[in-house]
């Protein structure tokens, strides 16, 4: 999984998983999710993310870690 913010939209897109994704749902105003061409989640997008969530912090809980990537 990746976080990736984009200051100059205001946008937090979290992928869950690498590859295009086929079709774009808007799910709620402002969230958007990418499913892929077997209907699995890709990733959303969360419009006016500094609105939205508090973008400071980054919390995980029992989370099955086996190695870290930075970039």
């Amino acid at each position: 999984m990746k976080l990736n913010y984009y200051p100059d939209t205001d946008s937090l897109y979290v992928a869950f998983k690498a590859g295009p994704g086929m079709e774009t749902r808007e799910v709620a105003e402002g969230l958007n999710v990418d499913i892929d061409a077997s209907g699995g989640v890709v990733g959303f997008d969360i419009d006016h993310a500094s609105t939205r969530i508090d973008l400071s912090t980054l919390e995980t809980k029992a989370l099955p870690v086996r190695s870290k990537k930075s970039g």
